[in-house]
């Protein structure tokens, strides 16, 4: 009987976690580049372009790339398998506001099945000044969101995020 009561409470503990730990995430890090918006804008419209900046992209220098329809352009997709760090899967560009905004869908096959949704921001500072929102949203269903309480996504991804817009920014300066 005591065992039964244990592993009823045990039960009642997930399930009251499960339903309070958060179930959407959103990271997201800016930077200001001192370049004119249209051409950055114009840089990070082709997904190809993540190679030269993207930390993910580093670690795995034998990653495999193929590509569905024409880069910068709705529709495009970018599937990738590497190893472990960085797993298999697929980007797909869904919405392009010219100079503006891109949304990008992100379906992780290994190691974990996941959907996120990427986002980048552009917006003209003036002074040939670009300020760069790139981040990410996800909903996380039973049982990922409680597994996600012992995961620091906000630093671990927002690390990824601050590396990626400061290699952006010293590539795009540089030009």
């Amino acid at each position: 009987m005591i065992f039964f009561l244990i592993a009823l409470l045990i039960v009642a503990i997930i399930v009251i976690v499960a339903f309070l730990a958060p179930k959407n995430y959103e990271v997201k890090r800016s930077i200001v580049i001192d370049r004119p918006h249209v051409g950055v804008f114009n840089y990070l419209k082709y997904l190809k372009n993540q190679d030269h900046w993207c930390p993910a992209r580093k670690r795995d220098p034998h990653i495999k790339q193929a590509y569905e329809g024409e880069d910068g352009e709705v529709g495009f997709i970018l599937k990738w398998s590497g190893n472990s760090d960085v797993g298999t899967g697929e980007q797909e560009i869904t919405q392009i506001v010219k100079n503006k905004r891109m949304e990008v869908t992100s379906r992780f096959l290994k190691p974990v099945k996941s959907t996120s949704y990427i986002f980048t921001i552009v917006e003209n500072l003036g002074r040939m000044q670009t300020k760069v929102t790139w981040g990410f949203k996800i909903e996380n269903k039973f049982p990922m969101n409680v597994l996600m309480l012992f995961h620091n996504m906000y630093k671990d991804a927002g690390n990824d995020y601050e590396t990626g817009l400061k290699n952006l920014k010293n590539l795009l300066e540089k030009k």
